[in-house]
């Protein structure tokens, strides 16, 4: 599958017009939108995108303010690569009792931050460390503990703005040990990185700033990940 993932912050309302319009005609299988500091309302940027599109879009909080009943579903991202009990546990409490009332479809997240190079946004705002890149072993550990927690999906993130996306040795070792559905982002921006990623095992790839850089990035890589599984079929 491919993804979108769009910042409330980093578009205007003409731009989230595009970007539901066009998820639609390039094959998008979902959005996700939310981020680790926004200023915009969630609720407004879901329904311009709502507005615009079919393509089902999934909430990606990066706190409990940014929910909204208007989503289709939810990722309950729980990152586990860090050591901050709030985003273990903390905000989760907080939210449970709107999100049972909200409609919206609850998709516990297994989230595991890797080292890319450079500060990302996540790790100063969660106050938590990512996986350093060279240490394979410890990444499967950890994807290891999300599954046996019952997570249903298990994200790989190297972060927005990341030099270079997760290393591919890192996604086939962490795809081998686990059987719930395998999500990489962060730093896929050309083809030749999308089919690798692929190829390592990811189920479903998410790019976000290659989006946010020029929209034309979009239909690029859609049409390199629709290339790359009508191959494999």
């Amino acid at each position: 599958m491919f993804a979108l993932h769009v910042d409330p912050d980093k578009y205007d309302d003409e731009s989230l017009v595009r970007i539901g319009k066009a998820a639609g005609q390039n094959g998008i299988d979902f959005i996700l939108t939310g981020g680790s500091l926004i200023s915009n309302p969630i609720d407004h940027v879901v329904r311009i995108l709502k507005e615009n599109t079919d393509v089902p879009v999934i909430l990606f909080p990066g706190n409990v303010m940014q929910i909204s009943g208007n989503a289709d579903g939810i990722f309950l991202l729980c990152l586990i690569s860090g050591r901050n009990p709030e985003y273990l546990i903390g905000n989760h409490v907080i939210a449970a009792p709107v999100l049972k009332k909200s409609g919206l479809e609850i998709i516990p997240t297994s989230y595991i931050l890797i080292e890319n190079g450079r500060l990302t946004s996540v790790e100063y705002i969660s106050n938590t460390k990512p996986i350093p890149a060279d240490k394979v072993e410890l990444a499967v550990a950890t994807a290891l503990a999300g599954e046996m927690l019952g997570h249903r999906l298990l994200y790989l993130e190297a972060g927005s703005g990341a030099i270079e996306p997760v290393k591919t040795k890192l996604i086939a070792e962490v795809k081998r040990n686990i059987t719930i559905p395998l999500i990489v982002g962060g730093g896929i921006q050309k083809p030749d990185q999308l089919n690798a990623i692929y190829d390592a095992g990811a189920d479903v790839i998410v790019i976000g700033t290659a989006l946010e850089k020029d929209l034309n990035n979009l239909e690029v890589l859609a049409g390199a990940a629709q290339e790359y599984n009508g191959i494999m079929e």
